[in-house]
């Protein structure tokens, strides 16, 4: 008999840590090795949210939450929903969960059924097709490239849904291209989910406030398909607060409800000290914040003045996040010094064992000719990475 589940044979490592690992394998090895795969900002968490987890533990609240979360935190999340977003949500709507995965599994595992289909914008971020694995749907990609930044045009859209379409899920700013959809790309998009009130639209917006040439438009904002959208956020990219585990979904009333009653089966409510703190982090205005979005700005300009003239690359200007993904297919179905290169799985493995520079490749992002660059990190790493690679596939023989 099997020990395993077909759910889990249909599961791939993420790819992400995979290469991570990888890194800290080498590392261990005495082998100096420049790290660009993890997508966590390198900041320490601002004193003032530090504070408020402090005074939390002092206070005792070191009990159970209530599965969807602290009301005054919710209550919080409306506040900052508005402010920021134009949108407008009751706390009963909101369901904070152990990070931003689990709000996207909640959602998933309240609208999926064995077969359904939920469609993917390729470049999309690598749990995405796996989540939709573990809930047994199926997923249907659409097709980008580097020329149109990645995104998908609505006329895209409505060509993959078919009767079986359950869900739309994508991140704007996205992880890994970079780019981000305009208000006009949304509102197009959103009159097409509209003529379709099965599919639910799961808008996974964590690098809401990473985004340096634009405005950050909700898809929820359109009335349009408000009760079709869950919105999808959490403290870790815009307050560096990754390992405290704190995201959350605002959804209609009858998605919410759903959200709780899976999580009540699953985790219960998110650790109490990291949600008291996230009041504070959430209360306090964006622009007291912003030195971390201006530096991602500066690292941005940084390494496009590198990697634009690095051989073999096509890149384009990523307009927010912390991510390049350039187009490396020239390297692809070559061999270099000798090693058969059949994606861009292998070219990223072939960089980090031969130039000593780890990056992800893009296949579990739905792109098998892109690598990811994570530019979470010191000017210096920057630097010195974008020259080791420069300088190796200068030299490298190509067959």
């Amino acid at each position: 008999m099997e020990k395993f589940s077909d759910r889990l044979n249909r599961m791939s490592f993420s790819q992400t840590f995979v290469m991570s690992n990888k890194v800290r394998e080498m590392k261990a090895e005495g082998i100096d090795v420049i790290s660009l795969t993890l997508g966590e900002p390198d900041f320490d968490v601002p004193a003032d949210i530090k504070e408020a987890a402090f005074e939390a533990i002092n206070n005792n609240f070191s009990h159970y939450s209530p599965v969807p979360g602290f009301l005054d935190l919710r209550e919080a999340i409306c506040g900052k929903l508005k402010r920021d977003n134009h949108l407008e949500y009751k706390p009963s709507q909101i369901c904070v969960s152990n990070g931003a995965k689990q709000a996207i599994l909640n959602v998933l595992s309240s609208i999926i059924n064995d077969g359904d289909e939920v469609i993917l914008p390729a470049p999309y971020w690598v749990s995405y097709d796996e989540m939709v694995k573990m809930m047994g749907g199926k997923s249907v990609f659409v097709e980008t490239s580097i020329d149109t930044e990645f995104k998908m045009t609505a006329a895209q859209l409505e060509n993959a849904i078919t009767p079986k379409t359950k869900a739309l899920l994508y991140s704007s700013p996205c992880n890994p291209s970079g780019s981000y959809y305009t208000y006009e790309e949304l509102e197009s998009i959103a009159n097409v989910i509209a003529k379709y009130p099965q599919i639910t639209i799961i808008s996974d917006e964590i690098y809401e406030f990473t985004n340096y040439e634009g405005k950050h438009t909700s898809i929820a904002e359109f009335q349009q398909v408000y009760e079709q959208t869950a919105v999808i956020n959490g403290m870790s990219k815009a307050f560096a607060m990754t390992g405290w585990r704190i995201g959350y979904s605002a959804c209609p009333s009858w998605l919410a409800q759903a959200c709780e009653k899976i999580q009540g089966q699953m985790t219960s409510g998110a650790n109490t000290m990291a949600q008291k703190a996230s009041i504070t982090a959430l209360k306090t205005d964006p622009s007291e914040y912003r030195f971390m979005i201006d530096e991602f700005k500066k690292r941005r300009d940084l390494v496009f003045s590198l990697i634009k003239d690095i051989p073999g690359f096509k890149v384009n200007y990523p307009k927010a996040a912390f991510y390049f993904f350039p187009d490396i297919s020239f390297y692809v179905g070559k061999s270099l010094n000798g090693t058969f290169i059949k994606d861009a799985d292998d070219f990223a493995m072939f960089l980090l064992e031969n130039a000593h520079v780890g990056t992800v490749g893009g296949v579990s992002f739905g792109n098998p000719n892109c690598i990811r660059f994570s530019y979470a990190t010191s000017e210096k790493d920057l630097i010195e990475a974008m020259k080791r690679i420069h300088e190796f596939l200068d030299k490298v023989e190509i067959s």
